[in-house]
């Protein structure tokens, strides 16, 4: 078995794609653009506490190629992993709804909300499309996002109507999450998904929407991040988020400030007596200090520091926001007791997903095999073996693609 999964190239994707209109359409696609997924290298569980995320952009991308039509309709068909048939899909650029199949909300719901912003209503442009992915599918690396981004930055090339900022264009694109798609996500999936620079991590303040770009991997170019999909996903994730959301809350009030931001570890003192309510607030505030901190980290050039703060995190995200899980732990415990990592923690929601680690790129095999052995021994061979390993470093967000 290979070390790290094999995926597609950006070429290949883009050759599929083409071919794909070719054969359906019978004409070659005029405009094609692409977004990438994300991963989140600290500040888990406090975008919806008006903290601090840093996620960076992934070189995995969605592509979108596409042309215009003489109608009003839009035709759309799909090579996306994980999109529930049919993947084919014709509608109506005038009545804009949400209907099975589920993947096209995703992209309706971007073209409804442009139309709406700049008030393009009745105006678009019919089109055909073609989309195809390198994004791995159900890992926590959002590939919605990367759908919903490429979808807008395709619609701003057809139209030649462009929203006036990044900040709109992922708001634009949350809001089709929240009433096309039906999931109820924060901001960062989408700011990372149009704001990505190479090199960089995007430090992203929750509250204010605010996002700067911090220097990462560009002053080391032998460090690498290294994304562990653990293939498992429990069914507690559906059901203990909106009870963390709660939790924080009902701390929150009971520290009597307004927002976590407002909130020291000082004030945790109130909740002795309500102790899941502490442990909750207690990750919020350490959470938020320790992304501002990671941030200061790569300005410098310290990546020790920044794998230390790594390391803090999935601590806290274990033991007091209790959303980490067995097969999460063991694959950060595997990973920061190898020679070359600098630190490791679970990314994402929690109770399944990905882990992500930063290592020096020599390192990157033994470690895998050192994962995959503790898995095994943990586990067994199969779930060692459904484990998916990619190395990547911070890349560009959303952009045309030159046909």
């Amino acid at each position: 078995m290979p070390a790290v999964t094999k995926l597609a190239t950006f070429e290949e994707i883009l050759t599929l794609a083409k071919s794909t209109y070719h054969e359906i359409f019978g004409a070659d696609p005029e405009v094609a653009c692409c977004a990438p997924g994300r991963v989140n290298l600290i500040g888990e569980h406090i975008d919806y506490n008006d903290g601090f995320v840093l996620p960076m952009a992934l070189p995995m991308v969605t592509l979108l190629v596409g042309g215009r039509r003489t109608d009003t309709k839009a035709s759309v068909f799909t090579h996306c992993g994980g999109c529930d048939d049919p993947k084919h899909v014709e509608f109506s650029l005038k009545d804009l709804k949400p209907e099975l199949p589920k993947w096209a909300n995703y992209v309706k719901g971007v073209i409804h909300n442009f139309a709406t912003e700049l008030k393009l209503e009745g105006q678009l442009p019919g089109f055909n499309a073609v989309f195809a992915s390198n994004v791995p599918v159900g890992g926590g690396l959002s590939s919605s996002a990367a759908v919903e981004m490429a979808t807008l930055t395709f619609m701003e090339q057809l139209t030649g109507k462009q929203l006036e900022s990044n900040k709109k264009r992922a708001l634009v694109c949350q809001a089709a999450e929240h009433k096309f798609a039906g999931m109820p996500c924060g901001i960062m999936d989408q700011m990372i998904s149009i704001a990505g620079q190479k090199d960089h991590a995007l430090l992203l303040d929750c509250r204010s929407l605010d996002s700067f770009q911090i220097p990462f991997i560009g002053g080391s170019k032998d460090l690498v991040v290294l994304i562990c999909n653990s293939g498992v996903r429990h069914e507690l994730s559906q059901s203990e988020y909106p009870t963390r959301r709660r939790q924080c809350a009902e701390a929150l009030k009971l520290m009597e400030k307004t927002s976590y931001r407002d909130a020291k570890v000082d004030n945790l003192s109130v909740l002795q007596s309500e102790p899941i309510l502490l442990r909750r607030a207690r990750h919020v505030i350490t959470e938020t200090k320790r992304t501002q901190d990671a941030a200061e980290a790569l300005k410098a050039c310290d990546f020790t520091k920044m794998g230390a703060l790594m390391k803090e995190s999935h601590t806290s995200l274990r033991d007091d926001f209790e959303v980490s899980c067995r097969e999460l732990d063991v694959l950060v415990d595997a990973a920061i007791n190898c020679s070359g990592v600098l630190g490791s923690r679970m990314t994402g929601g929690g109770f399944g997903g990905c882990t992500v680690t930063l290592l020096q790129r020599d390192a990157v095999d033994d470690v895998i095999a050192t994962m995959r052995t503790n898995f095994t021994k943990e586990f067994n061979k199969d779930a060692a073996e459904r484990l998916g390993f990619y190395t990547c470093v911070p890349s560009n967000g959303a952009r045309r693609v030159d046909l």
